[in-house]
């Protein structure tokens, strides 16, 4: 291509002119006296080239396409015979888990869908059209295998992002849309926040049975090379199975399609912080208040604000919690421990405290405690030490209870 740039006063006009070889290209023709190649700083000659090769170049792939597409239909199979399957290979890569929303089960991520077939109809001789082997037309323009996500969750159950195939001269099409695939997940949250979940994307041609299009996975695994990191999930296993299924309907044709199974650990860091590690702080801070003197007017105090503090924390990090009833969730059966045992000390305290306030006059003592006792001031100063130690066991064994079990399965499994 040819273009002039004119340095000095004088105005250039550009218009466009067509080669011998039909190319078109752009000239600047001064409307001053002053010459077209002058050095001095007055213009500017730039040449392109590859102004030629790319001229025979789209004349060679515009002519391809023309003698590809005359009289191709995309609805039709591209098989040599209608007896003959198209033989598709599907490799699915896992890019991103976006989105794990427990309460409605649904899975959202970002993959990208490879799939390779042949198309007898579109074959071509190199030699014929400038040594051209690989070309990329639209998607739309030719047959494709309507692949489907069968447990969709959102309606979108075809691939919605129409990009262009890799055309080869021997037929063979590659086709790597990407998606945003939002499948159904049964999530089980009775480990919750140690929970191990197994979520499948199905995949399968939607109009045609295994007799016409048959689906073959690239791979026992799905693609993850490319997967970045979740901040809350880390895959465990990933496997993909191939399925012959037979319906009621048509017993003797199979229907294929390709499960592509993803084990995810959940990773609980930010749950053990934000709602275990308090919880545990509060139960302790329970426990303490049996270290007060029995007569200390801030022994009832501190029991109120621990479970008004507690109450106001649950209130808080609720929405942290799967919303289900399908399972108490682990850390549900932790939160309500700490509710309970918290309450407890409440009742327990207020016996300690009317035990220290009691006198022979209104409260005989029985025999049994006489032995041990003259007044019920030692009594209520007894009853607080062993309910410290008491409440401090408790509060470790219950805590080491409710999460040991779950701990050492995932231990065994990672």
């Amino acid at each position: 291509m040819f273009l002039i740039l004119r340095n000095v006063c004088g105005v250039c006009v550009c218009h466009e002119f067509t080669s011998p070889l039909g190319h078109r290209s752009i000239n600047a023709t001064p409307t001053d006296t002053t010459s077209d190649l002058e050095i001095g700083g007055q213009c500017i000659l730039l040449f392109s080239s590859d102004m030629f090769g790319s001229a025979w170049c789209s004349e060679d792939e515009t002519r391809l396409l023309q003698t590809l597409f005359t009289g191709y239909d995309k609805v039709v199979r591209p098989v040599s015979h209608y007896r003959d399957p198209v033989v598709v290979t599907v490799g699915l890569q896992l890019i991103q888990l976006i989105n794990v929303d427990e309460v409605n089960q649904i899975v959202t991520s970002n993959v990208r869908l490879k799939q390779i077939w042949e198309d007898v109809n579109l074959k071509w001789n190199p030699d014929d059209y400038g040594g051209i082997r690989k070309i990329r037309i639209p998607s739309t323009d030719i047959w494709r295998p309507d692949l489907v996500l069968y447990n969709n969750a959102d309606g979108e159950f075809a691939i919605v992002h129409e990009t262009k195939v890799l055309l080869e001269n021997t037929g063979r099409i590659t086709w790597n849309p990407p998606a945003i695939f939002k499948s159904y997940c049964e999530i089980i949250v009775l480990h919750f926040p140690f929970d191990l979940q197994n979520c499948s994307m199905k995949l399968g041609t939607w109009s045609y049975d295994g007799t016409l299009v048959v689906i073959n996975p690239d791979s026992d695994r799905p693609d993850l090379s490319n997967f970045m990191e979740s901040g809350e999930w880390v895959m465990q296993d990933y496997r993909s199975w191939k399925h012959w299924v037979y319906y009621a309907c048509c017993p003797d044709t199979p229907y294929l399609d390709i499960t592509y199974h993803f084990l995810m650990l959940r990773l609980p860091l930010y749950f053990i912080v934000n709602v275990i590690i308090p919880c545990l702080l509060f139960s302790f801070l329970t426990g303490l208040v049996f270290y007060l003197p029995t007569d200390s007017g801030e022994k009832m105090t501190l029991s109120i604000s621990v479970l008004l503090s507690l109450t106001v924390f649950l209130l808080v990090i609720v929405e942290l919690i799967p919303s289900t009833s399908s399972a108490v969730p682990l850390i549900g059966k932790y939160m309500l421990f700490t509710m309970v045992f918290v309450i407890a000390s409440i009742v327990i305290t207020v016996i300690v405290i009317n035990t220290h306030h009691r006198s022979p006059s209104t409260h005989a003592m029985p025999q049994w405690v006489r032995k041990a006792a003259e007044e019920w001031k030692f009594v209520a100063m007894v009853m607080d030490h062993i309910l410290l130690w008491v409440f401090m066991a408790v509060c470790i064994i219950g805590t080491v209870g409710v999460f040991a079990g779950r701990l050492i399965e995932l231990s065994r499994i990672g």
